[in-house]
Parts: structure tokens; sequence; C-alpha cells
């Protein structure tokens, strides 16, 4: 069931997205080489608990047997890594590596989530271009996330636009609505039929995250049970949002207004 949020909730979500943006601030200020993906964990989580809310990636639990919950407060994943890296004090970050990190910050009952892909030092043309890419693809969804579009509106766009540039999306993760849970309907794919899927309604907020991949979209699973990687070692990166449906244009929850 897809939840159309009242006034007040969407102030909260506010609150909630603005810290989301905040951390990215402080972790864009301080990603360096030579950094451990464990220090920009201990900077994101510091940020979010000094704003009053909590990280809430850190004990996620999926629910599948053998699989632990989620042990860091925000995902970290380098260069083949498309998703829930988990940081480490023995991982270091390299000049040239592209890392995406993965933040859900939960304020007053409300989640804000958001994804970017940072470019350390001086990186590979390609790798740069997948990055833009990856960031523009989300632009280009959001341009159909009007009232009375279709999500699959949304997701043709996003999918479109990447095999346009020659990548691939990943289909086994997708996009999600989102407040008082982390997840909640609809599941929003960054590929599909346009004109298919539920209407946009004022109120809605929703997760919107291309992940994109260099080479071929095959994917397989680390052994922690949660770090997901390409399986031809190609680069991947990953750009999200939070986003409200309004009566006009979309307004993005988690990128603060200049």
């Amino acid at each position: 069931m897809v939840t159309i949020k009242s006034k007040k909730e969407i102030e909260l979500m506010r609150e909630a997205c603005k810290v989301v943006a905040l951390t990215y601030e402080e972790l864009e200020k301080s990603i360096r080489p030579g950094m451990s993906t464990w220090e920009l964990d201990q900077i994101a989580e510091k940020t979010m608990r000094n704003l009053g809310a909590i990280p809430a990636e850190k004990g996620y639990n999926i629910g599948v047997k053998g699989i632990p919950p989620f042990p860091s407060s925000i995902c970290v994943s380098i260069n083949d890594e498309i998703i829930h890296g988990i940081p480490s004090k023995n991982r270091i970050i390299k000049e040239g590596d592209i890392v995406s990190v993965d933040t859900v910050a939960l304020k007053n009952g409300f989640n804000g989530d958001a994804a970017r892909t940072f470019i350390v030092g001086k990186a590979s043309k390609d790798a740069q271009n997948l990055v833009e890419v990856t960031k523009q693809a989300f632009f280009e969804g959001i341009k159909y996330a009007k009232v009375g579009n279709r999500i699959g509106d949304v997701c043709h766009a996003i999918g479109e636009y990447v095999h346009s540039q020659g990548y691939s999306v990943i289909k086994e993760f997708q996009g999600h609505g989102i407040g008082r849970k982390m997840h909640e309907d609809p599941g929003i794919p960054n590929y599909g039929k346009a004109g298919r899927g539920i209407r946009l309604e004022p109120g809605m907020t929703l997760a919107i995250e291309p992940m994109v991949i260099q080479g071929k979209p095959n994917i397989l699973e680390l052994d922690d049970g949660w770090t997901i990687v390409t399986e031809d070692g190609s680069l991947s990166a990953h750009y999200e949002n939070t986003i409200l449906i309004t009566e006009k244009e979309p307004e993005i929850l988690t990128i603060l207004e200049k």
C-alpha cells in the first residue's frame, strides 16, 4: 500500500532528509585517499546523531536466516561494488577510486534516504562519465515524476537514458517508497515500460536510485551477505534522492537549497 503523507508528515520527512543532505556535505569535505571506509562511517554517524537523527541502516535486518543485521551506519561501495558495502578499518580509499555511499537517517519517526558516488582525486574519464551518467539518469527519471503520470514512466526514462549512454542497470535491486519505514511501496525499478504501474499523487514520497554498471548487468553477492558487486569487475555508480510528489514539479528533499 502506497502511503500519502500529510502536511505534518511531509515536514517531518523534510527534517530527516535535511540530515542526510548535511551528512553528505560532511562526507564530501572529508573523503580523501588514504582514509578507511570505517572513518567515513564514523563521520556520518557522528553527524547524524549530532543533528538528532539515528543512522537507520545500522542494525537493519532483512530477515534472511544466516545474514546478520547490517553492522554500520552507512553503506560504502568502491569501484566494482554496486551497493551495500560494509565499512572497514582495512578498506583504504585510493586515488582514482569511485566511492558510492548510501545513507538513511531516521528522525522523528521518518526516514530520509540518498546515495552519492564520489570521485576521489583524479579518476579516469570513463569513471567520471559513469558517475555523471548515473546522476543524470536520476534527473531524467524525475522529469516524469508528476501528478497523473505512472511510476513506470519514471522507470522507463531512467533505463532508456542509461542504455542510450552504453551502460547497464541492475534488475535485482530498485528504488522504493519511503516514510515511516525505510522501504515502502511502490517498488521503483530502473527500467520498465512507460504507462505501467500506479499513478503518482501529491504527498507520495519516493526514493529514486539509479544503480548503473559500466559492463554487463550481471551481479554477485559476496560472502558477507550484503555487498553486491559486478560479475565482470566493471565499475558501478549509484545516485539517489528522496523526492516528494507535489501538484507541480517534484521536490527533491535530500538536496539543500542554495
